[in-house]
């Protein structure tokens, strides 16, 4: 069963909730870990695709999106199936993967945005209810 975490920002941009996301991508793949960082549409996983790109002058991180590399140790997309298993899950969806059992670990990102927080309060009552204990991380 997959640890579940909410990741608790206390800015409302979507900016820094993406800058989160690929520091914690990096951070799990520099642990040796496979991650799909899962984003809310085609236009929001380009979004990460072009920050990964950018997020460190001094490293790279390797990612590619899904239809690109499935197998790549970071990957982006939305409701596909991961091809690596026991990994991260970093979900910015608005909703649940269908894939949680694929993972080892799942984070939810949640910043101080009114129709986010409403959306993330929802996925924590449905993890409960399907018999996880998801616990809360302030960043």
């Amino acid at each position: 069963m997959p640890r579940i975490e909410f990741y608790v920002l206390s800015s409302s941009t979507t900016a820094e909730r993406l800058r989160a996301a690929c520091q914690l991508a990096g951070k799990a793949w520099r642990h040796g870990l496979p991650v799909f960082l899962r984003g809310s549409d085609a236009a929001q996983c380009s979004e990460l695709d072009e920050l990964l790109w950018r997020a460190r002058q001094e490293s790279f991180i390797p990612h590619d999106l899904h239809q690109d590399d499935p197998k790549s140790p970071i990957v982006i997309g939305v409701d596909e199936a991961p091809e690596a298993t026991q990994g991260v899950l970093i979900n910015l969806g608005s909703t649940l993967s269908p894939h949680i059992e694929h993972f080892s670990r799942v984070i939810e990102i949640v910043n101080q945005e009114p129709d986010l927080l409403t959306a993330c309060r929802e996925n924590f009552r449905s993890y409960r209810q399907r018999g996880y204990d998801p616990k809360r991380v302030e960043l």
